[in-house]
């Protein structure tokens, strides 16, 4: 299941290829929208129940994946998606057609898939319509405290698990991920000692990218 080492974050590298993947997904602007860290333990709020729900379907709305450890923080998501190996190898996995999808042709006859077409990508973007239209209906019927333009940003970290020593590591960072909560990088009061200057990086593609951006280099550094 574990390939071999090769450099984090390879712009070709196909999301749709059986393995472990580490995902980090962050509410806009760190908005503490889905509970609260109380005497070391994860307390979720409704719309954490929410989310938690969602999360435990995406193994039954896509064929051949599993989830593996996964913690749900205050304005953010940690979890571990295993994309299995499928029939012969050499087949696309997809949306299981039980629940409304369809299966992928052959990764043979395909042309070169965009990240937006890969697997990895579209569990995630899945995942974020459901909790956000659920959150949606919170504002309006539970008073859920609303949200600035999307529930969560653009985009989401990812990180290759390469080997088991790896792949302990990162459980046991997401399964006590909230005795550190003081400490989290994904903390906004935590992340209020970044200085408020911007630096070029956050001037030209905005501050939740560049966060995004700390976000990535902190993970890659952490698992390496």
């Amino acid at each position: 299941m574990f390939s071999k080492r090769k450099p984090l974050r390879l712009k070709k590298y196909d999301y749709s290829k059986p393995g472990y993947y580490f995902v980090t997904i962050c509410a806009q602007d760190r908005q503490c929208l889905f509970g609260n860290v109380d005497r070391n333990q994860m307390i979720l709020n409704r719309a954490g129940k929410i989310i938690n729900q969602w999360w435990l379907t995406m193994s039954e709305r896509f064929e051949n994946i599993g989830l593996d450890e996964y913690k749900i923080m205050p304005n953010h998501l940690h979890g571990i998606i295993v994309i299995k190996n499928v029939v012969g190898d050499d087949q696309c996995v997809g949306p299981n057609p039980k629940m409304g999808g369809h299966i992928g042709p052959p990764l043979q006859t395909m042309q070169k898939q965009t990240r937006q077409q890969q697997l990895l990508f579209r569990i995630i973007q899945l995942f974020k319509t459901k909790t956000t239209n659920g959150y949606i209906n919170g504002v309006k019927n539970n008073q859920f405290p609303p949200f600035n333009k999307r529930l969560w940003q653009r985009s989401y970290c990812d990180h290759i698990i390469r080997n088991e020593k790896s792949l302990d590591k990162i459980r046991q960072y997401i399964r006590y991920n909230h005795l550190k909560w003081d400490e989290d990088i994904e903390n906004p009061i935590f992340r209020s000692v970044i200085p408020r200057s911007p630096a070029p990086e956050q001037v030209r593609c905005g501050v939740n990218s560049a966060m995004r951006n700390l976000s990535k280099k902190y993970y890659e550094k952490l698992f390496e």
